[in-house]
């Protein structure tokens, strides 16, 4: 047997070591959570949601990927002149890590307010834009993830 060979049998020998519980089978968790209305409380549940989820999966050594997906009066929570929940919103984006958080705002909404109220609508600088909060979440939960509405 050549080093190399050798070498290389190691690595996949100790992978295969690894690999039962290790950190190669930990599962990562993708959950889409809807935000439909301008209430407060609802706002502060998902971000409560997202947070204990996160929290939780991470004492098991696992990690969760988070869309907080936002449209109808539910957009409210990610407008920069209008969210009750700003500094929450900035909070949990920068203590996700190893998980993620998404917020995710739709452009049909954005466009329709925009036009009702004859200016622009600015967003939160976390927020990512899609075509259609529905659809994103008809797509994430056709791709596999967990869905939950607070």
């Amino acid at each position: 047997m050549t080093p190399l060979f050798r070498a290389m049998a190691a690595l996949v020998a100790l992978a295969a070591m690894a690999s039962p519980g290790g950190a190669a089978d930990k599962k990562e968790h993708r959950i889409a959570i809807q935000v439909d209305q301008n209430d407060p409380a609802v706002m502060n549940l998902a971000l409560n949601n997202a947070n204990n989820i996160i929290e939780q999966y991470k004492a098991q050594g696992e990690t969760a990927r988070i869309e907080i997906v936002t449209y109808g009066p539910g957009l409210h929570m990610l407008r920069a002149d209008t969210s009750p929940v700003q500094e929450r919103i900035k909070q949990a984006a920068d203590a996700s890590f190893p998980s993620s958080i998404k917020f995710v705002a739709c452009n049909n909404t954005k466009e329709g307010m925009e036009k009702r109220e004859g200016k622009t609508v600015g967003l939160v600088s976390q927020a990512e834009v899609v075509p259609s909060g529905a659809v994103r979440l008809v797509e994430l939960q056709e791709q596999g993830w967990s869905y939950l509405r607070p």
